[in-house]
């Protein structure tokens, strides 16, 4: 079930209805949620209700079991469970054919090929998503920053609610199990917020994003070879806004839906191709996974408070795994080794050169410049992340050189659209914000009769067709 289709729309107003319906009985609202979560999800696969189920119930177990021991050596040994068994789930549904075929193809080159257990796994949409969750909520609870949760049915709640269950945020546990706690409150602030990021992510994804794939993105990355440099950078720019307009969008969507049923999580982007630097663009890309990496995987390793080596070996182990936990594919890793090894350098040259510090970037034309470098560095990762083979990423690299005048597809509509996109970064931070403000305001019935306006509009607009969003195969 897609956001921006009827069939969401028609789900969602029953949703929303039925629950504010059942305000007063705040259980029975619960276990609705939940049920509807789960028919959410399993619109794509009921075979797979089972596993979302089976991650919920060793995470609350976990809690359970952690609250109620006593000795730290026994809750560090409940915890290590709890996250072999989350990431094992994860492990086998996502990996197990990547690293058998690599297996494979390496006894192949030693001489020593023999016959693996190769079997045919399909990915649950959303697996790494919810096993995160999974994994932030007995990380949190083993360090205290919340209780155990003792009602199966809010964390159950918490780990399948339907707007960030297949492609996020990452909604972290001590910040949204306290919100279940409280009843819901559904004020004109939530609703003028929602329908300002519902319409903005819609239009995003069903007008910036789809026009992007489909008439460049895609038909050049399919066969870079058969294209000249001219197509083949507009091509990348273009799947630099586009992935951005389709994750932001649905996590603006996403943000905007949990609103509406009175629920608050938290900004994933903060208009990220405008960073002056790698560091700062993982402060405002993909804001939910950036952090989660660096509480639970980054600090635990030492951080920065291990000397200068160490601080270097976190940062690339950091950056490797998030690669792998985008997906199963040399690709992924290579564009993770590519950003690990880049916050390295950035780190080096902040020590050893006084003008690569932040403090002589200050003036416009230095920040200028820095934000330049950092977006041309990021789209030629983006490269390897979108490239369907490591060959075609090789080949995408190789065609950069061939300039030609034989452009296909960079039109001045597709010019205009990215460089409009891009400019969008550096708009005020607040905006949204701001205008979501000025709507509370507005009458209700105002309020609706723009929004199915709104919907209209970019459904006129956008073009035929509704692609998923990207961020669903991971």
């Amino acid at each position: 079930m897609l956001f921006p289709t009827l069939t969401f729309g028609l789900f969602f107003l029953v949703v929303f209805a039925l629950s504010w319906g059942l305000d007063p009985f705040p259980e029975a609202r619960k276990l609705f949620l939940i049920a509807a979560s789960y028919f959410f999800y399993g619109w794509w696969d009921w075979r797979f209700l089972g596993l979302i189920a089976l991650s919920s119930a060793i995470n609350y177990l976990a809690g359970l079991a952690m609250g109620q021991a006593e000795a730290d050596r026994r809750r560090k040994q409940i915890v290590a469970i709890a996250v072999v068994l989350n990431l094992g789930i994860l492990g086998f549904f996502k990996y197990y054919g990547f690293f058998l075929q690599s297996l494979s193809d390496l006894l192949f080159n030693l001489g020593w090929q023999r016959d693996l257990p190769m079997m045919e796994i399909i990915l649950p949409v959303g697996i790494s998503f919810f096993t995160f969750q999974g994994i932030s909520y007995i990380m949190d609870v083993y360090r205290r920053d919340i209780p155990p949760e003792r009602s199966a049915t809010n964390l159950f709640l918490y780990i399948s609610l339907f707007p960030q269950l297949v492609a996020g945020p990452i909604v972290r546990a001590a910040q949204f199990m306290p919100q279940l706690a409280r009843r819901p409150k559904l004020d004109r602030a939530l609703v003028s917020l929602g329908f300002v990021l519902i319409l903005t992510g819609l239009f995003k994804k069903m007008v910036i994003a789809n026009y992007l794939a489909g008439d460049i993105v895609d038909p050049v990355f399919f066969d870079p070879s058969a294209h000249d440099a001219i197509d083949l950078v507009v091509a990348v720019y273009g799947y630099a806004v586009q992935i951005y307009c389709d994750f932001s969008g649905y996590s603006d969507i996403a943000i905007g839906v949990a609103a509406l049923l009175g629920y608050r999580f938290r900004w994933n982007f903060n208009q990220p191709y405008r960073a002056a630097s790698l560091q700062e663009f993982w402060r405002r890309w993909h804001i939910s996974l950036s952090t989660w990496l660096r509480d639970y995987l980054y600090i635990p390793l030492g951080g920065s408070r291990l000397g200068t080596f160490k601080t270097y070996r976190n940062l690339f182990l950091t950056m490797l795994l998030g690669g792998i936990w985008h997906g199963a594919a040399w690709t992924f890793i290579i564009w993770g080794l590519l950003h690990g090894g880049m916050l390295i350098i950035e780190r080096l040259a902040a020590t050893n050169l006084p003008a690569a510090k932040p403090a002589g970037a200050q003036t416009w034309l230095g920040r200028s410049v820095r934000v330049i470098l950092t977006f041309n560095f990021v789209c030629l990762a983006w490269i390897f992340f979108r490239a369907e083979s490591f060959s075609a990423a090789t080949d995408y690299l190789a065609g950069l050189a061939r300039w030609t005048d034989n452009v296909q597809y960079a039109s001045p509509f597709l010019l205009a659209l990215i460089a409009a996109s891009l400019a969008a970064h550096f708009l005020p931070g607040e905006l949204v914000r701001r205008t979501a403000h000025r709507l509370e305001a507005v009458p209700a019935q105002w309020l609706g009769l723009m929004l199915e306006l709104g919907i209209f509009l970019i459904w006129d607009v956008a073009p035929e067709g509704v692609a998923p969003f990207i961020y669903f195969q991971f």
